[in-house]
């Protein structure tokens, strides 16, 4: 029994760490679907210039429909493994920590990001 409790904070960083790779992954997917037509209308106002995003938009756009898929998947994953340690941390033991708050917040704030660049590219493409 001492066994399985010493495993089990160990196994929440793996968790940890595939809801962050997850999100990056849903990120990048959603950032080279947007990168054609929603980023430069988006930097544009804000000075920057989105001749830069050219060479992705033209390597993205025949990809389209896979980045779409991927970005939701690696997203919707990524909110699943979040939200799993959101409830494992309400089933830690007092005292401990299951994971750490600035990682899961960092996390969370990909995923948004990422879920905004999805929606912008499939809207505006």
């Amino acid at each position: 029994m001492a066994e399985t409790a010493n495993m089990a904070p160990d196994a929440k960083p793996a968790g940890e760490i595939g809801a962050a790779l997850l999100a990056a992954g849903g990120l990048a997917a959603g950032f080279g679907v947007a990168s054609c037509c929603a980023l430069p209308m988006l930097l544009g106002p804000l000075g920057l210039g989105g001749a830069w995003l050219f060479g992705l938009a033209f390597l993205a756009a025949p990809h389209r429909a896979v980045l779409l898929t991927a970005a939701a998947a690696c997203l919707a994953g990524g909110a699943f493994l979040l939200w799993g340690q959101r409830q494992a941390a309400v089933v830690c033991a007092s005292g401990t920590e299951c994971s750490r708050p600035a990682v899961r917040r960092l996390t969370a704030v990909g995923l948004a990001l990422g879920a905004v660049l999805l929606v912008l590219g499939y809207s505006y493409a």
